[in-house]
């Protein structure tokens, strides 16, 4: 059972040095999931007088106001009958204390190094005592609860103190030890009102009477000691510190102990208490407590652990390793930065995930509407087609057909098909560019070089500048193409369907009425609509190839080159992640590395059984 409690000093201290002091952490507690004895007291209520007794050693700091600043985390360890007394930190683990007035000192000295001389601070301060003299037992000495502050500290150090307990004492874990002085209403006591906050049924807290010696004449502690005034299902214990006088001779400890036995065995009131009396007593009922505690929790807490080391390894891989100092290494390391995000684009396009659809819409939509909407029935009306006729004519009437006025309409209406042209190479050049932005931030492995995406961002928008200057290039050509070569075997039909109709449409006489002209608006609206079809379906095409097509193909090409070409340092610059991934992944390293020592901890204890 030793090795139980021993387990739990080594995993504290490894939680301290790793910087895990319990309470709220974005990365779990183990210090929380792990049981322990926490010391919960007024100023003025023995506390300290308490621990020293149960230790056999005069070591705490003293004085007026609070002295006790920071959690004290005192790690008993029993050694052989005959052996010296020795103290170590964890702050200073090299150094051997025999002299426990310099322990005293040190504990002032790391107070004051991390709280400041008035401050408080909640990281512990780690102290393990070697003695024949102790039991195998942890507590936690927290700063005394408070009503006023003293000269020079801050008004608040009454309730940071109180939010610093309650933080201890609410875990479930916790076994608290409230220690009350027995020559005050314990319904008053400051350790009693702040236990029976977190632990209503007093199912783990162990209250202690102090100052038993000190109770008026006629008065005794027995209905506290007996439970009849506050109930508690792991009892009470009252114990008798040392006077003050015997703290200002230097009283021994022991001598003290033997003259705590004597008063309760001699005591009429207490006599028939006596063997569940006394700080050596209640030492011993604290450890086996412990032990059972932690022995009954070992499980819950080794399943925690492995948890944790998965969700920590799972962190771990999705920020990755850190990045080689190597040129080599880091080129390489940006090219498949590159293809990962290169996949990632290339599933927006094809389908794997949501984007690629919005540019069949742009072909399936937006370009039929953008053509319907163009200003035909105004352009072919009679009023203009009599107007362009007319002007193409000059002075010379035309003789059978009125071709230039026929070619001069069919140009200008053609015209017209240069604007949705161009509004669909735009919209699907901005879908492009919005699914790279998409895909530069999904794809997890960039997460932690932002300069690296910038860098890729840049240079993908600029290689799609250049597919979408080609694509324009290549739909404007399609449609200048429709007017550079009309179609001739569409206007050839024309007389042939004339005749089947009886309808003279040529001669002279009616070149401008106004059914010859209407003829004439209906033609070209007729030819207008074939090349409108036609475009339609070619457009789409030439944006494909030109865009789509070259995106997916080449859309990093360049920047390969580029990039290809860095020196050192400036790959270094671009793998320069953001600070707050680097904090992070230092702190999920240091958080796996934990709980790697707890489990090899727990796993050498279950095999030495």
């Amino acid at each position: 059972m030793d090795g139980l409690i021993g387990l739990v000093n080594r995993i504290q201290r490894a939680c301290t040095v790793l910087g895990d002091n319990g309470g709220e952490n974005a990365l779990g507690s183990l210090w929380d999931a792990l049981p322990s004895v926490v010391v919960v007291g007024g100023q003025s209520s023995g506390k300290s007088s308490v621990l020293e007794s149960v230790v056999g050693k005069d070591f705490l700091p003293r004085g007026s106001g609070i002295v006790t600043r920071r959690p004290l985390v005192l790690q008993l360890q029993k050694t052989e009958e005959g052996t010296k007394e020795w103290a170590e930190f964890l702050h200073a683990p090299r150094k051997r204390f025999e002299d426990f007035a310099l322990v005293r000192k040190e504990i002032s000295d790391e107070t004051d190094r991390i709280g400041g001389r008035k401050g408080i601070s909640n990281i512990p301060i780690h102290l393990t005592v070697y003695s024949p003299n102790v039991v195998n037992l942890t507590l936690v000495d927290l700063p005394g609860l408070t009503k006023v502050a003293v000269e020079g500290q801050p008004d608040s150090i009454v309730t940071d103190i109180e939010n610093m307990v309650r933080s201890f004492v609410e875990k479930p874990n916790t076994i608290i030890l409230a220690v009350s002085p027995a020559n005050q209403d314990i319904a008053t006591s400051d350790a009693i009102k702040i236990a029976r906050e977190v632990d209503p049924n007093g199912e783990r807290t162990f209250g202690v009477a102090t100052k038993l010696d000190l109770m008026d004449k006629g008065t005794n502690a027995l209905d506290v000691l007996e439970g009849r005034t506050y109930r508690l299902q792991l009892g009470w214990v009252g114990v008798v510190n040392r006077s003050q006088q015997d703290i200002n001779k230097n009283t021994d400890m022991l001598a003290a102990r033997r003259r705590e036995r004597e008063y309760f065995q001699n005591s009429p009131e207490y006599s028939h208490l006596a063997s569940r009396m006394g700080s050596e007593y209640l030492g011993k009922l604290l450890s086996r407590h412990l032990e059972q505690v932690i022995k009954a929790r070992i499980p819950s807490i080794l399943a925690m652990i492995n948890k944790s080391i998965d969700d920590l390894e799972n962190e771990l891989n999705l920020l990755g390793r850190p990045i080689a100092m190597d040129s080599g290494a880091q080129l390489y390391t940006v090219l498949e930065l590159c293809r990962a995000f290169d996949h990632v684009f290339k599933e927006h396009l094809d389908g794997g995930r949501p984007g690629g659809e919005r540019i069949y819409g742009v072909f399936d939509n937006q370009l039929p509407a953008a053509l319907k909407r163009l200003p035909f029935d105004k352009h072919l009306s009679m009023q203009n087609v009599r107007k362009v006729v007319s002007e193409a004519d000059g002075y010379q009437p035309h003789l059978i057909a009125p071709e230039q006025g026929y070619r001069r309409l069919i140009e200008s209406s053609l015209a017209f098909f240069k604007g949705p042209a161009e509004a669909v190479v735009d919209a699907v050049h901005f879908i492009l560019r919005d699914l790279v932005r998409k895909a530069i931030g999904e794809t997890q492995e960039l997460k932690r070089f932002p300069t690296l995406q910038g860098e890729l961002a840049a240079a993908a928008i600029e290689a799609l500048e250049k597919f979408r200057d080609e694509s324009k290039k290549t739909s404007l050509r399609l449609v200048e193409m429709e007017s550079s070569y009309l179609t001739v075997d569409f206007f050839r039909k024309l007389p042939q369907e004339m005749e089947k109709g009886g309808n003279p449409g040529s001669s002279s006489h009616d070149r401008y009425t106004d059914g010859h002209l209407r003829r004439i608006g209906s033609n070209v609206a007729s030819y207008v609509g074939m090349v409108c079809d036609l475009l339609r379906n070619s457009i789409p095409k030439a944006v494909v190839h030109c865009q789509v097509r070259e995106a997916k193909r080449a859309l990093l090409d360049h920047f390969y080159v580029v990039v290809g070409a860095k020196e050192q340092k400036q790959l270094s610059q671009m793998l320069d992640e953001d600070p707050a991934l680097m904090e992070r992944r230092n702190q999920l390293a240091k958080r796996l590395e934990l709980y790697k020592t707890a489990r090899n901890e727990i796993d050498a204890v279950a095999w030495a059984k």
